[in-house]
């Protein structure tokens, strides 16, 4: 697995604020990881489980944080964890989202840790000296076409990434759907536990999509993929035209 990713949001100047990162920590043991869908979707959900948060907002605890990484660039990173690396750090601050995919002989439902926001030379010891390669995730069989009633994050079908880079463009696209909502929406999806889909789009689609008006996450290049490369479109059923 590759690390991170780094989303552009529609902002002013997001170079010129103190540049933050959202960590993420997905277990991936040995005898049993995760399928990689499962991951990239328990990775959204964890995101925006951070930012609705009471502690993310308002006066919370991590309130500050959450908002100096917002004002910059919206970078996260995924590294790996298992056996006692996964116990050290899951008793740091955060949140331990699990996913909802089946279980398997192979594969295990996802585990994704997520973390207040911290600079990006200030990681806590536990969560620096995890690893952000070596492992590859994958799907036993192709997931299913989505329910048209749920948030998809449609990924291009013209790049490769691996799945931690995955992972963190679909925190992104998650993330610039929440953006988008209102009030209202956000608080019928939280109620929800956040239902979302992970797919990859066929060619048509995406070239359709990408030209929708929805948000679209643009990466910064600084991993793996081109610089402006497009790598998630976010399809939340109330951000449709």
């Amino acid at each position: 697995m590759n690390d991170s990713g780094d989303g552009v949001p529609d902002r002013t100047s997001p170079d010129e604020a103190p540049q933050f990162v959202l960590p993420l920590v997905v277990r991936i043991e040995k005898a049993a990881p995760p399928a990689r869908t499962d991951a990239l979707e328990t990775a959204a959900r964890a995101v925006l489980v951070m930012l609705s948060d009471e502690r993310s907002v308002g006066e919370g605890e991590w309130a500050r944080a959450m908002r100096d990484w917002q004002d910059a660039r919206i970078r996260k990173v995924v590294r790996r964890a298992r056996g006692a690396e996964w116990r050290r750090a899951s008793a740091l601050p955060g949140l331990t989202v699990l996913g909802e995919g089946p279980t398997t002989d192979t594969a295990a439902t996802a585990e994704v840790r997520v973390f207040p926001p911290v600079p990006l030379d200030g990681w806590p010891k536990e969560l620096a000296k995890l690893q952000v390669s070596g492992t590859e995730l994958a799907d036993a069989e192709a997931p299913p076409a989505p329910d048209p009633a749920l948030p998809v994050l449609w990924f291009s079908p013209d790049l490769d990434m691996s799945a931690g880079k995955a992972m963190a463009q679909a925190g992104h696209g998650a993330q610039l759907a929440w953006w988008e909502l209102s009030e209202t929406e956000r608080k019928a999806w939280r109620e929800a536990g956040f239902p979302l889909a992970v797919r990859t789009a066929d060619a048509r689609h995406w070239r359709e999509l990408t030209a929708s008006g929805l948000p679209v996450v643009r990466d910064a290049g600084f991993t793996e993929i081109a610089p402006g490369s497009c790598t998630v479109v976010a399809d939340h059923p109330a951000l449709r035209s």
